[in-house]
């Protein structure tokens, strides 16, 4: 795993080593290992290293035998040995046993459509000399981030987080007010827009090519249309493939020539990574790490213990205190240069440091939950079409009776789950989904910001029109799409590749293996969600393998005691950050709004603990970045 960065001029003004060296630097966290950079004419690559695959020769940027293709790759590819046997016969000579060179020698086989081929987590950045262009790309489903900015001039700058482009000179740091609206809503800043004015982000799946001062991005994942298999096999049948290409894709995603080891909370998804691996390799061999909170509520690292001694591999486990997981808050502030809402950035940040002790790889079971229909959402769907059936009158006495229920803050309480379904019930599913999700609708937005907010919800709606108009099915197989397109790139992977990187750790997620999520998206919806069964596929797969008690376990999330710490030792944090004279000095948001947030969270009136965090949390960004 690595960090990239760099750009090209418009024109013919030569590039600035020292820019690119800059904008390197700031990616240290990324690749602690070693640093490249390459500069040639009007263009500058930048390369930070963390040695995972040939750990003596596979330094960056590298360039094909005759030096006028080059590239910096940050990811993995996972199908490499099956590729480089055919562009080795067509003549292509390797000077390492690293996977970059099968890239770049791809590339001048078929051009743009290399991505296509390949199975893997990658941002990269090409530079065809020969054409004077610039060829930048993301893995299909968005596990590796890479942002960019036009410059004036015509030029192009790119790198693998915003502080990398805040390092060149033509990159202005200042807030996009539109991309603060979408934070509020999403709790992060969707693709293709960024925090950052001028400062976009390639969407997962698509391709930008830069060529004489002319931008064009292109999709190449999800094409449009029906993936279903039109005869797919009984479900049975199918649960028994998808083990076996599972199994498969957990072997895939352990090639390293450094040490691995396994994130295992106890949920199934973790849990069936760590199975899976015990298949291919022997059990005590494997490193499984999970951590604990004092607070019961949110403590799962018995259910980890219990399957780590099941399959009878190596485990790690560490309890944390509330004072250790707030101590990271400022860390936290200075290594997100965007604002994100999702508090379990911080679990998986400290899960990731431990880890990082032993290992320098982890598979984690990310995107199992986007794929086969995990989240409680999925069930909630179809609570809320009841509910939206209901007369009206029956809906306010539901929601009466729902508002008088005494607020809990412990981890997914009753009242909280109640409470968040009714703030999404009455909409149509697409906005129904967000509302549940996120932490401000578009009514809520308006009361909140000085400035009038774009129409985020309108913007949402359109996205899920045309999310709809592609993935012919029914609503489970849109919604499903929609959160492949947003919740999954976003936040999940954004989160572990974010909280990950910054102790130098790669995480890979062999449930988002290119071959497996196509064998997973030609399937029936049913086999996902059915029988009133969130990801039916994966437990009956893993039926033989895990016991009930793990299969039948209700999600909780990565979470930590949020509500509690907002009342609590947040509170002079939250006073400070939050304070009118501060909130009127800033001219962002509208103090008494706030404030009655604030005063009713405190006192036990309602539970805000979602919009204050997420407020929270951009005041510390906007400390650390703008201030």
């Amino acid at each position: 795993m690595c960090g990239i960065a760099g750009f090209v001029n418009g024109g013919e003004a030569s590039a600035d080593r020292s820019v690119v060296a800059a904008m390197t630097a700031a990616l240290a966290h990324r690749g602690p290992d070693g640093d490249g950079v390459h500069v040639a004419g009007p263009v500058a690559l930048g390369h930070r290293r963390l040695s995972i695959i040939d750990v003596e020769g596979g330094a960056q940027p590298l360039a094909n035998e005759d030096d006028s293709v080059w590239i910096v790759y940050n990811g993995e590819l996972y199908n490499e040995l099956e590729l480089r046997p055919a562009l080795e016969a067509k003549g292509h000579r390797y000077r390492t046993h690293c996977d970059t060179e099968t890239l770049v020698h791809l590339y001048e086989e078929v051009g743009d459509a290399f991505v296509e081929r390949l199975n893997g987590m990658f941002a990269l950045a090409i530079w065809d000399g020969p054409r004077r262009r610039l060829v930048l790309a993301r893995d299909r489903m968005g596990q590796k981030p890479l942002y960019y900015a036009e410059l004036p001039g015509g030029g192009l700058a790119f790198g693998s987080e915003p502080k990398a482009l805040l390092k060149h000179p033509d990159v202005p740091r200042a807030l996009d007010p539109d991309g603060l609206a979408r934070y509020l809503f999403y709790e992060y800043v969707p693709a293709p827009y960024s925090i950052w004015r001028g400062v976009r982000k390639l969407p997962r799946g698509h391709v930008l090519t830069w060529e004489d001062g002319r931008v064009e991005v292109s999709r190449f994942f999800p094409r449009p249309g029906d993936p279903r298999d039109p005869s797919p096999p009984p479900f049975e049948e199918a649960a028994s493939r998808f083990w076996g290409s599972f199994r498969n894709s957990v072997a895939r995603h352990r090639r390293s020539d450094v040490p691995l080891g396994v994130f295992l909370s106890g949920g199934v998804d973790s849990s069936s990574v760590a199975a899976a691996l015990c298949e291919v390799e022997p059990a005590a061999s494997v490193h499984t790490f999970s951590i604990g909170f004092e607070d019961p509520s949110f403590d799962e690292s018995g259910h980890a213990r219990a399957v780590a001694k099941l399959l009878g591999t190596d485990h790690h486990e560490r309890t944390f205190s509330v004072e250790q997981v707030l101590e990271l808050l400022p860390q936290v502030a200075a290594w997100l240069d965007e604002p994100f809402g999702d508090a379990s950035v911080l679990p998986t940040h400290l899960l990731s440091r431990f880890a990082r002790e032993h290992v320098t790889v982890a598979l984690g079971g990310d995107g199992a939950d986007e794929l086969i229909a995990g989240y409680p959402t999925f069930e909630a769907e179809r609570a809320a079409r009841l509910f939206r059936g209901l007369p009206r009158p029956a809906r306010a006495l539901a929601e009466a009776a729902v508002g008088r229920l005494p607020v809990d803050h412990r981890n997914f309480s009753l009242d909280f789950k109640l409470k968040q379904f009714l703030r999404g019930a009455a909409e149509a599913p697409a906005l129904a989904h967000q509302r549940w999700l996120g932490s401000f609708s578009g009514p809520e937005l308006a009361r909140l910001l000085v400035r009038p907010p774009i129409d985020v919800e309108a913007e949402h709606a359109a996205l899920a029109a045309r999310i709809a108009a592609e993935t012919p099915g029914d609503p489970l197989d849109r919604s499903l799409a929609l959160y492949q397109e947003t919740y999954l790139p976003e936040d999940i992977l954004t989160k572990v590749d974010r909280a990950s990187m910054a102790c130098g750790l790669e995480v890979r997620a062999p449930f988002l293996d290119a071959a497996l999520v196509d064998e997973v998206r030609g399937l029936p919806s049913s086999y996902k969600y059915g029988k009133g069964t969130t990801k039916r596929l994966l437990k009956r797969a893993a039926a033989d393998r895990l016991p009930d008690s793990i299969l039948k376990r209700p999600k909780k999330g990565f979470g930590i005691p949020v509500a509690r710490w907002l009342r609590g030792p947040l509170a002079p944090l939250l006073d400070r950050l939050l304070s009118p004279d501060r909130l009127r000095a800033q001219g962002l948001f509208r103090p008494e709004e706030v404030a009655r947030r604030v005063a009713e969270h405190r006192a036990g009136v309602r539970d805000h603990r979602k919009p204050l965090w997420t407020l929270l949390m951009f005041q510390l960004w906007h400390e650390q970045w703008l201030e």
